[in-house]
């Protein structure tokens, strides 16, 4: 139920996307990409097993890689982790690897490509309430 309701709100939101770029959505110049990675618990195993096979993994570790940045990292309770990185594309590899060889296993993961929609979101509903 609860892939199905973010599955429904990400369509939604990709529906009311912009479809063409405006300043505010102008690409980075060094090619830095973001990507949100969506952790999903194995919720058939107890947490603190979970959390000693990430140990005997070194996800912790290894993720994130060095020179990447976290932009959020949250806990969906019931579902797992969501964790926004903000990295430059050549690294892209990089990180999917981390992953491979840490998280798998603990985790099943998802993975989408993330712009930072924030301030056009904000500006639009204050536009809408004047």
């Amino acid at each position: 139920m609860i892939a199905a309701l973010a599955s429904a709100l990400l369509v939604s939101a990709a529906a009311q996307a912009q479809s063409t770029p405006t300043g505010d959505a102008a690409p980075a110049q060094d090619n830095t990409i973001m990507i949100t990675i969506f952790f999903k618990h194995d919720q058939s195993r107890p947490l603190g097993e979970l959390n000693a096979q990430l140990e005997r993994q070194g996800f912790y570790k290894a993720f994130p890689p060095e020179g990447v940045e976290v932009v959020s990292w949250y806990v969906m309770m019931g579902a797992g982790q969501v964790v926004t990185l903000r990295l430059p594309a050549s690294r892209l590899r990089e990180v999917n690897r981390v992953i491979e060889n840490s998280a798998w296993g603990a985790y099943r993961t998802e993975f989408y490509p993330t712009y930072d929609y924030k301030a056009v979101g904000i500006g639009k509903h204050d536009k809408a309430k004047q």
